[in-house]
C-alpha cells in the first residue's frame, strides 16, 4: 500500500478505497499486492521507467482513464513534461497516431491541473 501511496497519491488510493464493495475487495486487494506490491518494487527498473512502461502500454491499449491517472503518477516518479511528450511521440510510431493524439490530449488536461 505504500508503494501504491507514493505513486498514484493518496487521494487516489483513499477513493478507490472507498468505493471498494463486497465485489470488488478481492480485486482491490490483488491489485495491491499483485501490482504495487510484487511489481512495482522489483528491482531492475527506476520508477520513472515504470511509469514509461506503464504509459506506453495504456496508450497501446486505450485505456484513457487509467492513462490520466498514470500520467500524474509519472510526473510523481520523476517524469518531466518533455519526457512524456517524447514517450507519447515515441508511440505514435508504434500504437498509432490517432492514440497519440488521444494521449496528448489528456496530458495537456493532467499538465493544466498542474499549472
Amino acid at each position: 500500500m505504500k508503494v501504491r501511496r507514493e505513486v498514484l497519491g493518496d487521494a487516489h488510493v483513499d477513493q478507490a478505497d472507498a468505493a471498494k464493495t463486497e465485489l470488488s475487495a478481492d480485486f482491490q486487494d490483488f491489485i495491491t499486492r499483485y501490482a504495487w506490491g510484487e511489481i512495482w518494487t522489483r528491482p531492475g527498473l527506476a520508477r520513472r521507467d515504470r511509469s514509461i512502461v506503464t504509459l506506453t502500454a495504456l496508450i497501446a491499449h486505450g485505456h484513457w482513464s487509467e492513462l490520466e491517472l498514470h500520467l500524474r503518477a509519472a510526473l510523481r516518479n520523476g517524469l518531466t513534461r518533455d519526457g512524456i511528450a517524447e514517450v507519447i511521440l515515441q508511440t505514435a510510431v508504434y500504437c498509432g497516431v490517432p492514440a497519440a493524439n488521444h494521449a496528448f490530449a489528456a496530458a495537456n488536461a493532467v499538465l493544466k491541473e498542474g499549472a
